[in-house]
């Protein structure tokens, strides 16, 4: 499991995609999301504007992300 850490209350899913360096770019991020199956907390989703928020949890293919928000207790 990955840790990405924000200093914002979210991040939409685009941001986050290049932010753990799986795409470079959001037209990219656009493409991954279609040939890819995403899931938030359990559930897929396909939206590039997907908020993301502290302690979701994202999975993609065989990897686990966790959002950690700076500043905030677990």
């Amino acid at each position: 499991m990955r840790k990405i850490r924000i200093d914002t209350e979210y991040i939409k899913l685009d941001q986050f995609l290049k932010l753990a360096s799986i795409v470079s770019s959001g037209g990219e991020a656009k493409q991954f999301l279609f040939y890819h199956d995403i899931f938030v907390n359990g559930e897929k989703e396909a939206r590039r504007g997907r908020k993301l928020r502290h302690l979701d949890e994202i999975k993609i293919d065989n990897e686990t992300y966790v959002i950690e928000q700076a500043g905030v207790e677990t």
